[in-house]
């Protein structure tokens, strides 16, 4: 059975609760102050950040590429199909 009050944050306990609300400790960590951080992936207190990055997205790293010549041109061509059809339409050819 559960106290009354979380012994690790001092919450208030609902009745027959099994995991703390506030704080998560748990029957199974004892209500511990270790189940307040434990699991969360939170950085150790000697955190390298070049690391991190290097174990999450692999040692290279891509530079993202802009938009490509072929892609203005298709942009540059609709545009003055729009345009075209609009001024035709307005005209009335």
């Amino acid at each position: 059975m559960p106290p009354e009050t979380c012994s690790n944050c001092g919450a208030d306990l609902p009745r027959n609760a099994k995991v703390c609300p506030e704080c998560g400790s748990d029957e199974k960590t004892g209500w511990s102050e270790t189940a307040y951080a434990s699991g969360l992936g939170l950085p150790e207190e000697e955190f390298d950040y070049d690391e991190f990055v290097k174990e999450e997205f692999g040692s290279s790293q891509a530079r993202p590429r802009g938009i490509g010549w072929l892609w203005w041109l298709i942009a540059a061509l609709v545009t003055a199909l729009v345009s075209f059809a609009f001024l035709s339409g307005t005209l009335g050819f």
